[in-house]
């Protein structure tokens, strides 16, 4: 069958969803400068984010009929190449969401304009799907908001951590907010529940963090001097005899970087299973306790008429599980 050639910015015109076939997909101005791989998450709805990526190693997603790389940024006119992928969780292409599901992202909405979504993420809900995550955060507002055709995370957040993230609904916005993120003028605060008390002195965790795959194929991160710079800024909020809530403000924004300066302070937050490792001996009954780490609140500039911006702080309250885990911690 001939490849067939569509545009990028009218799915109603095609006569079937991205992934199912091959097909040519002309870039135009909605998808320009977009990265292929991002291109790709939001085209082929309901793809695990593991098969985009080995598509797109395997050389069969082409730009121009040229292979890429995931970071490949696209050009205004650029033929891209998509084959054929299954989707998950999907029938004819469109994402299952449950009615419990729609109605948790009603409730957890903190702000919402014509420019930007505002979502108090729930804990265990990762922000897309792939990994073996059928279905993520991005997939299920694409499948509750059907009139827009862009939404965009703005930045991204562990999949057991709750708490603030940002949506884009129009290109302009999501550059100009990924801006702010380059420029480090998005101040964004987490709360966390650790072992331990942490030492009032330790206000400062600055230690360099390396990625690493183990032979499992798990990531890990490290602290490591061939790593990258970061650095957190740790408070604190309250503390009982065996356990600390503290504040975190990350200066840089590494993966995992609270989970790991935590851990490598000798307080790893209560949850984390990946990085309590040896630890703590005695985790005081809070061994089945969700990760206690909370996007508690994020401030940023908010684009408005004009080319003008607005500053803006949003906060995220607890839910009932992270509450009730305080609680029988003694920290609220």
């Amino acid at each position: 069958m001939a490849d067939q050639k569509v545009k990028a910015q009218k799915p109603e015109g095609q006569k079937k969803p991205l992934g199912h076939g091959v097909q040519l997909v002309t870039i135009t101005e909605k998808n320009e400068t977009q990265r292929i791989d991002n291109f790709l998450l939001s085209a082929c709805k309901g793809v695990p984010k593991s098969k985009i990526y080995r598509v797109i190693r395997k050389g069969d997603v082409r730009i121009n009929k040229k292979r890429c790389k995931p970071e490949t940024k696209l050009q205004l006119g650029d033929i891209v190449r998509v084959p054929p992928m299954h989707t998950t969780n999907s029938v004819n292409g469109q994402v299952k969401v449950s009615d419990s599901l729609s109605q948790a992202l009603k409730d957890s909405v903190l702000y919402e304009d014509d420019q930007l979504l505002v979502i108090n993420k729930p804990s265990g809900l990762a922000v897309h799907g792939g990994s073996g995550v059928n279905l993520g955060l991005i997939e299920a507002l694409r499948t509750k908001y059907p009139e827009h055709q862009f939404l965009e995370l703005v930045h991204r957040l562990d999949r057991d951590t709750s708490g603030a993230v940002l949506i884009a609904k129009s290109r302009p916005a999501l550059k100009a907010l990924h801006a702010q993120f380059r420029d480090d003028t998005v101040n964004k605060i987490y709360h966390l529940a650790v072992f331990g008390k942490w030492p009032k002195h330790k206000v400062m965790v600055d230690a360099p963090l390396r990625k690493n795959e183990l032979k499992s194929g798990e990531r890990m991160v490290v602290v490591s001097a061939d790593g990258k710079p970061s650095q957190t800024k740790f408070s604190i909020l309250n503390r009982s005899d065996k356990f600390t809530l503290v504040e975190a403000k990350p200066i840089t924004g590494r993966t995992h970087q609270i989970r790991v300066h935590a851990a490598f302070s000798k307080h790893p937050i209560v949850g984390d299973v990946k990085y309590i490792q040896n630890l703590v001996e005695d985790q005081g009954g809070m061994e089945k306790a969700r990760l206690m780490l909370h996007a508690r609140a994020i401030e940023f500039d908010l684009p408005i008429k004009g080319g003008k911006t607005r500053r803006m702080r949003l906060e995220a309250e607890y839910d009932e599980r992270y509450t009730q885990a305080l609680e029988k911690m003694e920290l609220l």
